[in-house]
């Protein structure tokens, strides 16, 4: 496990953005990147990440977990992130990581000696890991973590989570249409400790994961209170989207905590076999999927 900063952003603010890099002991096989959920969500997963990531790199895979602007130990406030700077930490992420693994052993023998690459995003980081797979255009696979399939019902919880704690707190200070209505007019909101700006609510609104040319294979991971349990209907509708435009899917649930939203930190690791497992399994489509963006 080595820690490290990347390279800023050519163009962008906020300085360095913060990063940890779990290299295998012997020969590369693949390349992941993490990508982190919303505020305080990103706190509460840290260690499942962490053990997932460990495990990955057991398995051969070089694994990169960088922390977005604004974010853990990233250069930057909260209030200063947009949802565009975050696609652009994603891919400014996965260009390193290609760039520095390239230099790590000779490239694999056959095909163009690029490593596969798979972009793994957990709640609203699934949806940052399909708008930057759509940027850079080759990303063999998308391993999703309880994905959220529109960022309007990421932003819209957690706006009324913070509402039901000024409730609690007797300080109410209007409903989730007052605030939406201050962001919309170009107001930073301050909720549950963190800013909130107009560019980053307003993007992640807008945001939903549909099909992305270039990706191979989805794998689309949940956790259930119960085992056997189906897939929420919202998430049987985005995976049948994404199989109907022809990509090859992977999707169950398994037994597992919200370990995003627990208040004690809990783990999943029925969650982190079935990853393994599904990236155990070879690519089985011959072409990419492609679709319009």
């Amino acid at each position: 496990m080595q820690p490290l900063f990347l390279p800023p952003v050519p163009g962008a603010g906020g300085g360095p953005r913060f990063a940890m890099l779990h290299r295998p002991a012997g020969p590369v096989q693949g390349l992941v990147v993490y990508v982190h959920p919303f505020a305080e969500e990103m706190n509460k997963s840290r260690r499942m990440a962490a053990w997932q990531a460990r495990a990955l790199a057991e398995r051969g895979l070089a694994v990169l977990l960088p922390d977005l602007l604004g974010c853990g130990d990233s250069a930057g406030d909260f209030g200063d992130a947009s949802w565009a700077a975050w696609v652009d930490d994603t891919v400014q992420a996965c260009q390193w990581l290609r760039q520095e693994a390239a230099g790590w052993q000779p490239p694999p023998p056959g095909g163009n000696g690029t490593l596969p690459l798979t972009l793994w995003g957990l709640r609203a980081g699934a949806l940052l890991a399909a708008e930057a797979a759509a940027r850079l255009g080759d990303v063999h696979r998308l391993l999703l973590w309880q994905p959220a399939s529109s960022g309007k019902a990421v932003l819209q919880q957690f706006l009324r989570l913070q509402l039901a704690g000024e409730l609690m707190g007797g300080e109410a200070r209007g409903g989730t249409e007052t605030l939406k209505a201050r962001l919309a007019a170009g107001h930073t909101v301050e909720l549950a400790g963190y800013r909130i700006a107009p560019a980053l609510a307003q993007g992640l609104e807008r945001s939903t994961l549909r099909p992305v040319a270039g990706v191979r294979q989805l794998l689309w991971l949940e956790v259930s209170s119960r085992e056997g349990a189906p897939l929420t209907p919202a998430s049987a509708s985005t995976v049948q989207a994404w199989q109907q435009a022809g990509c090859e899917v992977q999707a169950q649930a398994v037994p597992g905590p919200v370990f995003w939203q627990t208040t004690e930190i809990e783990d999943a690791p029925a969650l982190v076999r079935a990853t393994l497992a599904a990236l155990a399994e070879p690519l089985r489509v011959a072409q990419p999927l492609a679709v319009s963006a």
